[in-house]
C-alpha cells in the first residue's frame, strides 16, 4: 500500500501561484510514476502532469504547459506541483497519484494504483 496525502491548496487570485505538495509513505517512492490530476464540477478528471518514476520525463496537459511545473524529491518521498499565472479554469480538486513504475504515457486515471484524498485549488477572477 501506498498513502497520498496532498497539502497546499488554498484560494488565490488569478494570476497568483500555489505549490502544491504530495508526501508518499508505505512502498519505495523511487518505484513509483507520480501523476497530479484534477476534477471541476460536473467534469471528468483530467491528468494535469505526471514524472516517470525515474525522474526523468515529464508530461503536461496542453493547458498548464508553460505554468505548472512537476518536481519529485525521491529523499523527501514528496511530489511537488508549482503553479502560477494561475486562471479561474485552473480551479478544482487536485489529486496526487501514483503508479508502480509509472511513466509518461500512463495518462488515465484508470491507470494508477494510489490516490490521495484530493485538496481543493479555488482562483477567482
Amino acid at each position: 500500500q501506498v498513502q497520498l496525502v496532498e497539502s497546499g491548496g488554498g484560494l488565490v487570485q488569478a494570476g497568483g501561484s500555489l505549490r502544491l505538495s504530495c508526501a508518499a509513505s508505505g512502498r519505495t517512492f523511487d518505484n513509483y510514476g507520480m501523476a497530479w490530476f484534477r476534477q471541476a464540477p460536473g467534469k471528468e478528471r483530467e491528468l494535469v502532469a505526471i514524472v516517470s518514476f525515474s525522474g526523468g520525463s515529464t508530461r503536461y496537459v496542453d493547458s498548464v504547459k508553460g505554468r505548472f511545473t512537476i518536481s519529485r524529491v525521491n529523499a523527501a518521498n514528496t511530489v511537488i506541483l508549482e503553479m502560477s499565472s494561475l486562471k479561474p479554469e485552473d480551479t478544482a480538486v487536485y489529486y496526487c497519484a501514483a503508479k508502480e513504475f509509472g511513466n509518461v504515457w500512463h495518462a488515465g486515471a484508470r491507470q494508477y494504483d494510489y490516490w490521495g484524498q484530493g485538496i481543493q485549488v479555488t482562483v477567482s477572477s
